[in-house]
C-alpha cells in the first residue's frame, strides 16, 4: 500500500497540472484518510512511513485548494499536513508550511508578512531545500516591496541552498516537481514586482523553454506572468500573442492563483482598447477573469 501509495502521488501531481483542482480534491483527500487509517495499525516504521506520506499528500491538497480561491481551507490543510508529519515524527514540514503560508500571503500582496514567514523557514536545523525554497519566496516578497538588492541577495541564497543535496530524503520532492530552474523561474517573476518587466520577459522566455508541454498549470501561471511582463513594457503585440495560446491552459486548470495575475494583465491591456488584438482577446479574458459565484467554486 505504501509503495503504490508513493506512486499514484506522482500520477496525481502530474494530473494536477493539467485538470482542474475539483477533479482531484475528492480522491486526495480520501487517500489521505486512508493512509493516516493504515498506520493505525502498522508496525512503528510502517507507522512512520505511512504518516509522513499522509502528510504530503495532506499538503498537496492545501495546495490545490489555495488554487481553488479558499485560503482558509488551504491553511487548515496545510496545518493537517504539519499535524500529520510531526505524528511521524517529522519536524521538518513545518518549516514547509511557513513557505505555503507566505504563499498566501505573496497573493494577497502583503510584502512584509511574505518576507517574515519566509525568513522564520530558513532555520539551520532544516533541510537545505526547504529553506531554498524560502528563501524563493522571501525573494517573491522583497520584489514586491520594490527591494532590489535583498531580492537578488535572497536569490543567490536560494541557488546555493537548493544546489545542495537533499538531505537524505527518500520522499516525493518537496515543491515544484516541474521546474527545472527554479531560481531562475522565479527570478523572472521577481523582476515583473521590481519594474523591469524587458528583463522578466526575457528570463521567462528562457526558463519557459525548460518546462515540458504536459506541465500545463506551470506553463499557464509563468506563460501569464511573461505576457503581463511584456505588456508592462509596452509591447502589446507581443504580449496579446503569447496571451492567446495560454487560454485553453486557463480554462482548463481553473487557477486562482493564475488568475490574480490574469487580472494584473487585463488592466494593463486595458489602456490599449482600441489595439485590434486587446480587442479581439477582451472578451474571453473578461470571462475568464469576473468573479466566481460560490456554486461555480470548485469544491474543497
Amino acid at each position: 500500500m505504501l509503495e503504490a501509495s508513493r506512486s499514484l502521488f506522482t500520477h496525481y501531481r502530474r494530473l494536477g497540472q493539467a485538470v482542474e483542482p475539483g477533479l482531484l480534491l475528492p480522491v486526495l483527500i480520501a487517500q489521505t484518510h486512508t493512509l493516516r487509517e493504515l498506520s493505525a495499525q502498522s508496525d512503528s516504521g510502517t507507522r512512520r512511513r505511512l504518516l509522513a506520506l499522509g502528510s504530503r499528500y495532506a499538503e498537496y491538497v492545501g495546495w490545490l485548494v489555495q488554487e481553488t480561491g479558499d485560503e482558509r481551507a488551504a491553511l487548515w490543510w496545510t496545518q493537517r499536513a504539519v499535524d500529520l508529519a510531526a505524528v511521524g515524527g517529522d519536524q521538518a514540514l513545518a518549516g514547509y508550511a511557513l513557505v505555503r503560508r507566505a504563499l498566501v500571503t505573496l497573493y494577497r500582496e502583503d510584502a512584509e508578512q511574505t518576507i517574515t514567514l519566509a525568513r522564520r523557514a530558513q532555520s539551520g536545523v532544516l533541510p537545505s531545500r526547504i529553506r531554498g525554497l524560502a528563501a524563493q519566496r522571501e525573494a517573491q516578497g522583497h520584489a514586491l516591496a520594490g527591494d532590489v538588492g535583498a531580492c537578488l541577495r535572497a536569490l543567490d541564497r536560494a541557488r546555493t541552498l537548493l544546489a545542495r543535496r537533499n538531505d537524505g530524503a527518500d520522499g516525493p520532492v518537496i515543491g515544484s516537481m516541474h521546474l527545472p530552474d527554479s531560481v531562475g523561474m522565479v527570478t523572472g517573476w521577481c523582476l515583473v514586482d521590481l519594474g523591469r518587466p524587458r528583463e522578466a520577459g526575457e528570463e521567462l522566455d528562457r526558463q519557459l523553454t525548460q518546462v515540458g508541454p504536459d506541465a500545463v498549470r506551470t506553463q499557464v501561471r509563468y506563460g501569464v506572468r511573461r505576457a503581463l511582463a511584456y505588456a508592462s513594457a509596452g509591447e502589446i503585440d507581443h504580449a496579446c500573442a503569447l496571451t492567446e495560446p495560454l487560454l485553453d491552459g486557463v480554462t482548463a486548470v481553473r487557477s486562482a492563483t493564475v488568475t490574480t495575475d490574469l487580472r494584473r494583465l487585463v488592466r494593463v491591456l486595458g489602456r490599449y482598447p482600441d489595439h485590434p488584438p486587446v480587442r479581439r482577446l477582451a472578451p474571453r479574458l473578461g470571462t475568464l477573469t469576473r468573479p466566481t459565484t460560490p456554486l461555480e467554486e470548485s469544491p474543497s
